[in-house]
């Protein structure tokens, strides 16, 4: 499933994004830059057009204050959120508890895609497999339902049944952006992506439509 990043800073330019892109063919991502700027009312336009909305917010505090503030988020129509995994097991396990009685899956964030292995030595102490796999066996320990992973770890995720994955630094070509650790969208589904997230690609092109409709092409 590909899910369209929307990183808009007004409700404008990201509804437009939305109308032009078709809930058949994809999921859109709304992360803290819209979520900030627009907030539910950018949720409820994506909701009410038809689309499954992935509130990427990254959540990592103590246990209780993620707990509640998913509470107040349960009540959106959202299907997918994210935490940070490095916020632990207690915490990952205080996530869930505020999905209860929601459809809603919980996803921890691995290492940020915008990370490399000189980075994640520098914060972590280990390289960004080292630190994939350390979150993994949390997650895992937590029985949260996936992971947000860079494709360079995916078949690290592959040999985790329990957990689904959402793959960031999708792009079609070589790139000169903030993101590190990326891949084609058919690597990406080959090494066992279930969600990839598209955003740059998709949503700055002059055609958003054919766009997508050119990535789903080259998946089959």
């Amino acid at each position: 499933m590909i899910i369209v990043a929307i990183d808009e800073t007004d409700f404008t330019s990201a509804s437009k994004i939305i109308d032009n892109l078709d809930p058949k063919k994809c999921m859109v991502k709304i992360g803290s830059v819209s979520f900030n700027s627009s907030g539910h009312e950018l949720i409820f336009y994506a909701a009410e057009k038809g689309f499954e909305i992935f509130l990427d917010l990254k959540l990592h505090d103590i246990p209780n204050t993620v707990k509640k503030s998913i509470e107040g988020l349960a009540a959106l129509p959202i299907k997918l959120l994210t935490i940070h995994a490095s916020g632990g097991k207690n915490m990952m396990k205080a996530a869930m508890e505020g999905v209860s009685g929601s459809d809603i899956k919980v996803f921890g964030v691995t290492a940020l895609t915008s990370l490399s292995d000189d980075d994640t030595n520098e914060i972590y102490r280990r390289s960004a497999t080292d630190q994939v796999n350390a979150m993994l066996d949390l997650a895992e320990s937590a029985c949260i339902d996936g992971v947000v992973c860079s494709p360079h770890e995916l078949e690290l995720v592959s040999k985790r049944e329990s957990l689904l994955s959402i793959t960031p630094g999708i792009r079609l070509d070589e790139s000169n952006d903030d993101q590190k650790r990326v891949m084609t969208p058919k690597q990406a589904i080959e090494l066992g992506a279930d969600y990839l997230v598209i955003g740059r690609p998709i949503t700055e092109s002059n055609n958003i439509k054919e766009s997508l409709s050119t990535i789903i092409e080259s998946l089959k």
